[in-house]
């Protein structure tokens, strides 16, 4: 054999520096999945309560009179976490911590991760398992589509009062209809033909006709289909923009039919938790104070027309705002937590510019008057009434301290008069968005973690006989080179898997299928690549040249079978959803590893094994 032959089988020492360091970090990056997670009870703090050592020695105290000793009981960030030793433990702490805690904690149950700190400082964590492995909770929400009308219906009207106002033309009142009419009485015709023509221009979506001294204003039929329409799709992005600030784990939210929205969290067993994470509706209103003793006004019931009784956070003392709102959550664009000049949490808002001017006008109009935020929170319940579960709404509306506006401002000010968690739980629903329409939970369902883990295991018994009975069909068949391929597709397995785990993709039931897949397809070029070995020693090819000429020759037919089989996952990627995503992206990892394990490792472990044996007669193969 020439010295040229052997060169040519021998690999770059550079290369084998890559295999073993891909070979190192993958081993990292999988190991988190080793380590199964804890069945845990989360405790987080509401506004009242504390996370201490008191309370966690309180919470071990009721735990332990209940007959349920956990695994082990920490802090961790700001909650409380509750580790237990099974499943039906957990359910049981679950319902004693809800019966002891009160309402100034929020139990859920959660799965804590038992990866050693020090991986999971080097950025280890186990795969992201969807639905079907993990389990989690399912809900389809109906968009309550004739609320997003009234409440368009309304803005029309306003949007009419202030365009009439800002051009100074007088009338007389303006009245929404139920029949989606907005309706304008003027004193005079010379005012009537005027309002007419300027919001003929300014109010393109209405259309105008004239009856008596009242202009009437008409939503067209293909408006308001829009307007139902599109708070589906508000909803839609705000549902994601929430959930994804509030930090759920890959979800799955899409629309299903004309008004309704399907949610998913994996991951997630507490009903009532995700119902409160996902109806939850935190807003601000701006409103003016009206002059007036609060107190008399409730005592008598006699409240002025203009005003509505409100009563201030923390002290619980009445005040009169005003009906009309100035600004609303939805008006706003942007919102980031801070702090104040006296270093307490605040709220740095932007509005729109429509928004912001008529902030403007306000303030110049009211400078030194009192003005109040309303914090808003629409709270969905369930209870149980005669063994039936009853849904409904909680509204919880309270007034912050009113302030005496001090100066001009428009869109850009501050709020304060909140804790640091309502700061930065509202700072993020108001980035997320407002809500066009409210949602109603019309169907649930649970997918347990026991049938979770019976999926898993069905899919990793199917991968493993995959591989297993791959290294019985190739040792016998290849010998020597079969168990090369097998130790090259168990490179592969631990590439996808470590690929999966550090990126944060999510697995789910069809992603096993496709991890199957991607050892098939490694499968498939070890068989090129073996069968062209062969056919080159039947031409008379001496050994260590056959085995050149097999990896060499392979090469691009194997390049060229997973370019196709790449194209077709991207385009399962970009235009599937939900399981077909998951099936898709890992069968795209697979094929990059496949490539990298068949033309790349392999042949490192040929060329380890054959490229130093003097007189080499022939290969098992």
């Amino acid at each position: 054999m020439s010295p040229e032959t052997c060169a040519m089988l021998e690999l770059p020492r550079w290369k084998y520096v890559l295999i073993f360091v891909v070979l190192v970090l993958s081993t990292l990056y999988a190991l988190p999945n080793v380590y199964q997670k804890d069945p845990s009870v989360q405790i987080t703090a509401n506004r009242g309560g504390h996370i201490d050592d008191a309370f966690r020695q309180q919470v071990m105290t009721d735990l332990q009179a209940s007959g349920i000793v956990p695994k082990a009981v920490t802090k961790e960030g700001e909650s409380l976490m509750v580790r237990l030793m099974s499943l039906e433990m957990q359910t049981r702490a679950s319902d004693v911590l809800r019966a002891k805690v009160g309402e100034n904690y929020t139990v859920a149950l959660n799965l804590a991760s038992t990866v050693p700190d020090w991986l999971a400082k080097l950025g280890g964590r186990p795969m992201v398992l969807g639905l079907d492995l993990v389990g989690g909770v399912h809900f389809a929400l109906q968009v309550d589509q004739k609320a997003a009308l009234n409440k368009r219906m309304d803005a029309f009207v306003e949007e009419v009062r202030s365009t009439l106002g800002s051009k100074r033309i007088g009338f007389r009142m303006v009245e929404r209809r139920p029949d989606n009419t907005i309706r304008v009485t003027f004193d005079d015709d010379a005012h009537l033909n005027e309002a007419r023509m300027v919001l003929f221009k300014e109010q393109v979506g209405l259309s105008y006709s004239v009856s008596g001294n009242t202009l009437i204003a008409r939503v067209s039929e293909n408006e308001l289909r829009q307007i139902a329409s599109g708070a589906v799709e508000q909803n839609l992005t705000t549902l994601r923009n929430r959930i994804n600030e509030l930090g759920v784990a890959e979800p799955i939210i899409q629309r299903q039919g004309d008004d309704r929205i399907v949610v998913e969290l994996p991951g997630v067993q507490d009903t009532a938790e995700a119902k409160r994470l996902i109806g939850a509706t935190a807003t601000l209103e701006f409103r003016g104070v009206v002059d007036g003793d609060a107190y008399e006004a409730v005592r008598t019931g006699n409240v002025p027309p203009e005003a509505r009784v409100y009563y201030i956070r923390g002290t619980n003392q009445p005040v009169l705002l005003n009906k009309r709102v100035i600004v609303s959550g939805d008006e706003m664009v942007n919102a980031t937590v801070g702090v104040d000049e006296n270093g307490m949490p605040a709220v740095n808002v932007t509005l729109s510019n429509a928004a912001g001017q008529r902030m403007l006008d306000y303030t110049q109009r009211n400078l030194y008057k009192l003005m109040s935020v309303v914090y808003i929170e629409r709270i969905p319940t369930v209870s149980m009434v005669d063994g039936k579960e009853v849904r409904g709404v909680r509204l919880k509306e309270e007034a912050l301290s009113p302030t005496r506006i001090a100066g001009v401002f428009g869109k850009n000010f501050r709020t304060t008069g909140l804790e640091k968690t309502e700061a930065e739980n509202l700072s993020k629903l108001l980035r997320a968005g407002s809500l066009a329409a409210p949602m109603d939970f019309v169907e649930e369902y649970v997918i347990g973690p026991s049938l979770g883990a019976e999926n898993v295991e069905r899919g990793v018994t199917a991968v493993v006989f995959s591989f297993l009975f791959t290294l019985v069909f190739f040792t016998i068949y290849y010998r020597m080179f079969g168990v090369i391929t097998s130790l090259a597709l168990l490179f592969n397995l631990l590439i996808v898997v470590a690929v999966m785990s550090l990126f944060g993709a999510t697995m789910t039931l069809p992603g096993f299928a496709g991890l199957a897949l991607s050892v098939g397809l490694s499968v498939d070029a070890n068989v090129l690549i073996n069968e062209r070995i062969r056919e080159e020693l039947r031409h008379g090819m001496p050994p260590r040249s056959a085995i050149v000429a097999g990896y060499d020759k392979a090469g691009s037919t194997i390049l060229d079978a997973n370019l196709t089989g790449l194209i077709v996952g991207v385009a399962l990627y970009a235009f599937g959803t939900g399981p077909l995503k998951g099936f898709a992206l890992t069968m795209i990892i697979g094929i990059f590893a496949s490539m990298f394990t068949a033309i790349t490792v392999s042949r490192s472990l040929s060329a380890l094994i054959y490229g130093t044996r003097n007189n080499l007669k022939s290969l098992a193969i």
